[in-house]
């Protein structure tokens, strides 16, 4: 794992102390709107891999904090960590 990535999985845990986050804090973390990643869910591009939390057409989405740690720094998006490029 490099070590901009670890340093943000482990800012993570120890923010929200799971392994995982839902759209809300996503959207916090990646500094733009909840519509937007629910855009990003809709184009399937955009946002780290997530599961559903249930089967049902509505489920909660989690995301695990290592994808987004890996996301944040594979691609490139501005966030509240700054600008990352791939």
């Amino acid at each position: 794992m490099k070590e901009e990535t670890q340093n943000i999985y482990e800012y993570l845990l120890k923010k929200y102390n799971r392994a995982t986050i839902n759209k809300k804090e996503l959207a916090q973390e990646m500094n733009i709107s909840i519509s937007t990643i629910d855009s990003y869910i809709s184009s399937g591009t955009g946002i780290p891999k997530y599961k559903k939390a249930t089967n049902a057409k509505n489920a909660r989405l989690l995301f695990n904090i290592y994808n987004v740690a890996t996301y944040l720094t594979s691609n490139q998006i501005e966030t509240m960590w700054g600008v990352y490029y791939d």
